[in-house]
């Protein structure tokens, strides 16, 4: 007679306690969904900023003229951040609908986050190397530091080229969350205690 009614009882209790867990599923489904829509919302902002601060960016003074197309790295930096911009703005509009996520879904959005991301990587850490002979220079090559003529030049390159290490960040915030959303839906592997790994001994 107990056994009958832990039975009935556990029956009972089991659609209440899958409810439960349904609710956190959910609830936690929609704040990683706030908190990605989030994510790619904001590269929009700063890929656009960090764009129109390089596109503007040129100075002519005594020394002679310069400007951000005159140097191959900032180019592909404006390039990177225009389709940077782009993306992440599509991106965010699929991310911010309320639809179940399907594995070619996650596939597509794993494999272009992490695309992105070192896209943004790259832009940043060539822009960095040209800025840092800018400051510098390079005796070796009897490469003369220019910003002490061109100040203004440098600054906005550096606020530029600043904001698309901060597009770098939240991208690889983004791959981590791609990521973590692709792979959770694979099952664990089972584990089958009864079997051992038979090991063959090889003799010499």
């Amino acid at each position: 007679m107990m056994d009958k009614r832990d039975k009935v009882g556990a029956a009972a209790s089991s659609p209440m306690e899958m409810g439960s867990r349904d609710g956190d599923d959910s609830s936690s489904s929609s704040s990683m969904r706030t908190v990605e829509t989030f994510l790619r919302l904001l590269p929009v902002a700063l890929c656009v900023v960090a764009l129109v601060v390089m596109l503007k960016n040129s100075q002519t003074n005594d020394f002679g003229s310069v400007s951000y197309s005159d140097l191959g790295a900032f180019k592909y930096l404006v390039h990177a951040n225009g389709i940077c911009a782009g993306y992440s703005l599509l991106s965010a509009i699929f991310a911010a609908m309320p639809r179940p996520s399907t594995m070619s879904r996650a596939w597509t959005f794993f494999f272009l986050d992490q695309v992105l991301t070192y896209m943004m990587l790259a832009a940043g850490a060539v822009s960095t190397e040209v800025l840092y002979l800018a400051y510098d220079g390079d005796v070796a090559v009897a490469w003369s530091a220019a910003c002490g003529s061109f100040g203004g030049f440098c600054h906005k390159a550096t606020a530029s080229v600043a904001m698309t290490f901060v597009v770098v960040t939240c991208y690889a915030a983004l791959s981590l969350l791609s990521s973590y959303r692709l792979f959770s839906k694979y099952d664990a592997p089972i584990d089958y205690p009864g079997k051992t790994i038979e090991i063959a001994a090889f003799q010499g």
